[in-house]
């Protein structure tokens, strides 16, 4: 090749080099809990659910259904040179195994939580499903993200210069990314937007070189994430070099081998800045070439220079079938966690006459995908399941309100006229390529609303023009709901405007007086990037209140509540404009007001209620504690949502998720958000009291634990020792129990409280009986010192095992477990 084609192969978007049979390849594939961005799929809890589950050999298998899906999508659109297009490749840019530190962070809900032990075994566990175990061929290629110490804030992520002690390093934001390297093999590492130590993550040789490559022994590649390698010398970013040929040049230099472009820098992956780099002396050209030398063998590795594509098996249609849904359904169901059941009111008993369903979550699309997601070809909402489950009762729904607003519905036809005189019902719409509105129209046409069912994956933008007719008098919101950017002129007035140029808006909504009767210039306008859904122009009106909600509370028998929070209001660089919102992130951990008070006006009915949360990070519901009886924590649990969650109520399984992460009571009580420290924060070293604890989840049956054994009482510093206890179901019915196993080092300096060492889920029939045991080495029993460095130090250790910690807040159930008293002999420096 000449330096410009390696330059070329090194960015996102690699060109065809026909002469030497190289196809055209997009490396850029999202696969965090499904196929993402490229249409119709299967789409499964967000990842934040799935670790709710703490099942790794489950995930591993939707990590292989996700692979397979993969594989379909890429057969269904293969380039006629054997490459890719946008989103329909086979390397995939999932998993995320930051350490979920805060709950304020928005992306929070795309890792697998607090736990830096859960979240290794559950990495491990999903990328093994993506990748395969074929000897010569990967399935997909996974990517361990984001690298390495990135959680937050999203406001200054491209700016943000985060310095963790040498022991947090070790012992919380390291350790998930040396098992998914030294156990999982996984095939490549992204790199982070903001800088560790002072060095940008894509430049930054200590983690790049010295812990990836050298301590770990990683031999894949790594990407930048999207827009990373550019933060290393943008004046608005990083700025760490002058010029953007010194920081290619460096990041290459310090172990980059992919660029990810982004919209921020116009996508572009740098092949004028590498060649410019190179011949400026700053770059090696060998630089290049062993770059380029791992990218290729990913690509072999992946079958895609081989004549016969590697599984073959999987057609085309091999995406979205029943199989796929089903295990999408087992998965949610394994996800939900049931945080309070006073008073034993669920299961539901029998058949209410009347259920009111209620909330802004109850009948919501954004609620089942979270963010990162594909399209369900049949998503099933919370309202959907609850009809499914019980045809013979009166379902009434009301939305009540909005997530942290009015309730939003869609703006009726009859308000809407193209002309001023409103002679012709509708409204003139007109249809552009591309997204920015340019050109001639490719289509124009009068349609009844500003509505658009998305189809194909070109890039359009759209008009709407007319009049709108106000139906009363009042304060009226308005939003567009789509998958990108829209704009709103009502009169004279830009209503709304969140354009924008990412690929997730927020529900960014806009308010104007209007008077009854009186007719309004209206404008619509939106853009759509990919395969997604559908959208619409929503209102709220003045009378857009909870009476009606309360009203249908008053009536029935059973009241769910289904709301918390969506992947509209927390993600990824977001706007929204509300009290305890800030790009995406979030400054309070209360349900938002709006929910919150018609939650107490339901309440007050005197009604049974039960709250369906969906949320992608902790909640703190101290209200609701108080004063609600039954509590579900659901997620975000994909398109078989509704289905998990009306058969956890219905009592059709037993629920047995656990929270992959603390539920505090308040924001107070955690340190600012931007400070890395780990002190005070996550069950190992949150010294308050939680809302509800790590590992926390109750049962609709009970467990008993006895005989605890450990092999030894002693174990040397670098030996290992088992642990082993009968598990007993010894309530009323079958059900799923997860055994968690605690280590605590009493009085050691660094030692956190107590930490997660082993876990499994196990399924127990009535009155059955298992000994369940796990084995502790030398890495389990270590503790980090001041300094960084793993130690196993002789002394005492304390062993807690149970159906959760063996510590808990006031008036919560005690989790059952049992403990031991282990002595360590000698001691060891571990490898980092």
């Amino acid at each position: 090749m000449t330096l410009e084609e390696k330059a070329r192969q090194l960015g996102h978007t690699a060109p065809a080099i026909p002469r030497l049979g190289i196809p055209q390849y997009n490396w850029w594939n999202e696969g965090l809990h499904g196929v993402a961005r490229a249409g119709i799929a299967t789409v499964f809890p967000q990842a934040i659910g799935m670790a709710a589950s703490w099942d790794a050999p489950l995930l591993q298998r939707v990590g292989d259904t996700v692979a397979t899906e993969f594989r379909a999508k890429f057969v269904e659109r293969r380039l006629p040179d054997g490459g890719s297009e946008f989103y329909r490749g086979l390397t995939v840019w999932s998993p995320n195994i930051n350490i979920f530190r805060d709950p304020r962070w928005g992306r929070g809900q795309e890792t697998y939580g607090e736990d830096p032990y859960l979240t290794g075994r559950l990495g491990i566990a999903y990328i093994g499903g993506l990748q395969g175990s074929d000897p010569k061929f990967l399935k997909t290629v996974a990517t361990s993200k984001h690298f390495a110490v990135h959680s937050g804030p999203e406001s200054n992520r491209h700016r943000e210069d985060v310095h963790p002690t040498p022991h947090d390093l070790e012992d919380t934001y390291l350790p998930a990314f040396r098992a998914t390297v030294t156990e999982a093999k996984v095939e490549s590492i992204m790199c982070v937007y903001n800088a560790v130590d002072g060095v940008p993550g894509c430049a930054n040789s200590r983690l790049m070189e010295d812990y990836l490559r050298k301590s770990w022994g990683f031999k894949g590649y790594v990407v930048s994430d999207c827009g990373a390698a550019a933060n290393i010398y943008r004046p608005d970013s990083l700025h760490y070099t002058r010029t953007a040929v010194e920081g290619v040049a460096l990041g290459f230099r310090a172990g980059m081998d992919l660029i990810c472009g982004d919209y921020r820098n116009n996508m572009t992956t740098e092949p004028e800045n590498i060649v410019a780099a190179v011949k400026a002396g700053l770059l090696p050209e060998a630089v290049v070439d062993h770059a380029l030398r791992r990218l290729l063998e990913a690509r072999v590795r992946l079958g895609l220079f081989d004549p016969q594509l590697p599984f073959a098996h999987i057609t085309a249609k091999d995406y979205d079938t029943p199989e796929h849904h089903a295990l999408s359904r087992q998965m949610a169901e394994a996800s939900m966690v049931l945080l309070k059941n006073e008073g034993d009111l669920l299961p539901i008993k029998g058949d209410p006459r009347t259920i009111a369903v209620i909330g802004p979550n109850a009948d919501s699309f954004d609620a089942l995908v979270g963010n990162y997601y594909g399209t369900p070809s049949k998503p099933v909402t919370v309202l959907d399941g609850i009809r499914a489950r019980y045809p013979k009762s009166e379902i009434l729904y009301v939305q009540g309100t909005g997530l942290i607003g009015p309730a939003e519905l869609p703006v009726p036809d009859a308000a809407l006229c193209v002309d001023a005189d409103c002679a012709t019902p509708g409204l003139r719409a007109e249809f552009f390529k591309g997204t920015n509105l340019e050109g001639a129209p490719i289509e124009t046409s009068v349609q009844p609303n500003a509505r658009f069912e998305w189809r194909g994956d070109r890039e359009t933008s759209a008009r709407w023009t007319g009049t709108l007719v106000a139906p009363e008098s009042g304060e009226f919101g308005f939003r567009f709901a789509s998958e990108n950017g829209y704009r709103v002129w009502v009169g004279d007035k830009l209503v709304v405007d969140e354009w924008g140029v990412g690929d997730a808006p927020s529900i960014l909504s806009g308010t104007i007086m209007l008077e009854k009767g009186r007719k309004y210039p209206l404008r619509v306008e939106g853009f759509q990037r990919g395969q997604r859904s559908s959208q619409q122009l929503v209102w709220s009106t003045p009378g857009s209140g909870g009476d009606q909600a309360v009203a249908a509370a008053k009536r029935a028998d059973l009241v769910l509540f289904v709301g918390g929070l969506s992947a509209r209001i927390e993600g990824e660089e977001m706007k929204v404009k509300a009290p305890g919102f800030a790009g995406g992130d979030r400054t309070s951990l209360d349900l938002p007001a709006p929910q919150q008070q018609l939650l107490e006006r339901l309440d007050a009915t005197g009604k049974p209620v039960v709250l369906v949360l969906m949320n992608g990070s902790a909640l703190s519901v101290n209200w609701a504690d108080a004063h609600i009886p039954a509590i579900v924590e659901a997620w975000y649990p994909g398109g078989e949502g509704g289905h998990a969650v009306a058969g956890l109520l219905a009592g059709d399984f037993s629920p047995a998720g656990r929270l992959p992460v603390t539920f505090y009571k308040s924001a107070d009580q955690l340190p600012p958000f931007p400070d890395y420290r780990m002190a005070g924060r996550t069950y190992r070293y949150f010294t308050g009291e939680p809302l509800y604890p790590f590992g926390h989840g109750l049962s609709y049956t009970r467990f008993r634990y006895t005989a605890p054994k450990l092999s030894s009482a002693q174990v040397s510093a670098n030996g290992s020792v088992e642990m082993s206890v009968d598990v007993t179901n010894s309530g009323a019915r079958d059900g799923d129990e997860v055994v968690q196993l605690y280590v605590t080092h009493p009085g050691v300096d660094g030692a956190p409280i107590r930490a997660l060492q082993r876990f499994e889920r196990v399924h127990l029939k009535r009155g059955e009986t298992r000994r369940v045991g796990f084995t502790l080495d030398s890495r389990a029993l270590s503790v980090v010192g001041v300094d960084g460095a793993r130690r196993v130090s002789p002394g005492r250790v304390d062993l807690w095992i149970g159906g959760g910690q063996p510590a808990t807040r006031t008036g919560l159930p005690v989790a059952a477990g049992a403990a031991a008293r282990l002595d360590i002999v000698g001691s060891a420096i571990l490898p980092k």
